[in-house]
Order: C-alpha cells, then sequence, then structure tokens
C-alpha cells in the first residue's frame, strides 16, 4: 500500500498533480485550505494508487512525497 504525504504549507492548490495522476487519486479540496489561503490537494482515492509518482514528479513546489 501507498503513502501519499503533503506538505500542505507550500501547495497553491494549481492541480497539476490532479492532472497527472493516472488514477484519480488527488483532488484540489474546497474545504481545507493552507496559512495563505490556498486551498490544497488531498487524497481522496488513496488505495488506488500505484505509486508512479507522476503527482510529485509535476508539483513546482516539492509538495508531495510518494511512498510504497
Amino acid at each position: 500500500m501507498s503513502k501519499l504525504t503533503f506538505n500542505k504549507e507550500l501547495c497553491k492548490g494549481c492541480g497539476l498533480c490532479v492532472q497527472a495522476c493516472p488514477k484519480n487519486v488527488l483532488a484540489v479540496s474546497d474545504k481545507d485550505s493552507n496559512g495563505k489561503g490556498y486551498y490544497v490537494v488531498e487524497a481522496v482515492n488513496e488505495k488506488d494508487c500505484i505509486v508512479c509518482a507522476f503527482c510529485a514528479t509535476m508539483c513546482p513546489d516539492c509538495v508531495i512525497t510518494v511512498e510504497k
């Protein structure tokens, strides 16, 4: 099983990671925001993650860590 970790304070909610995920594991939250007021990314279907790390690779701010 995979483990996704997010540094929410660095997230700008750009959604690039959401678009990169082939399994629709991620979504930009409509409720959870960080200290700067950005709505952050969250794992909505983490059990479907195939640990490809496309999300972490696509993130311009190194917000996501993917572990097996």
